[in-house]
């Protein structure tokens, strides 16, 4: 059998943990990333069919490095061969009223609330994969 790959993009390990927990009993295959460039390698690696994405990420340690938010990842998906056309779903702890409607203009295909309803998130998720075309937003 071959199962539908979701790419999970938060910095939040329980989040991240909880949310593959649910997908994996839901019969995904869960590939977690805790940043951009992760996501962007595992995008590259894996070609999931489909991406949960939070926008807030931390600010780089000692070093420096990439400051990444959720946007600056979508638009990155959309320069990678294997992310381009793989739907987004934003999920985030963020106020909705801020970025709902950015993440749609994005190209997101729904925005989630934390704490997340897994079951309307899993609904949308098989919708989304099933039939192959966008589905409203949430």
């Amino acid at each position: 059998m071959n199962r539908k790959k979701i790419l999970v993009v938060d910095d939040n390990l329980v989040i991240t943990k909880t949310l593959s927990m649910k997908l994996e009993s839901a019969g995904y295959q869960v590939i977690a990333a805790t940043d951009g460039s992760e996501a962007a390698t595992a995008a590259r690696k894996e070609k999931p069919d489909l991406i949960l994405l939070d926008i807030s990420f931390p600010e780089p340690g000692v070093g420096g490095g990439v400051q990444w938010d959720g946007f600056k990842i979508i638009d990155w998906f959309r320069r990678l061969e294997e992310a381009k056309n793989v739907p987004v779903i934003v999920i985030t702890a963020g106020e909705p009223e801020k970025y709902k409607s950015q993440s749609l203009s994005k190209g997101a295909i729904a925005f989630f609330q934390k704490p997340i309803d897994t079951k309307e998130l899993i609904d949308v998720i098989g919708k989304t994969l099933n039939s192959g075309s966008k589905v409203a937003s949430v």
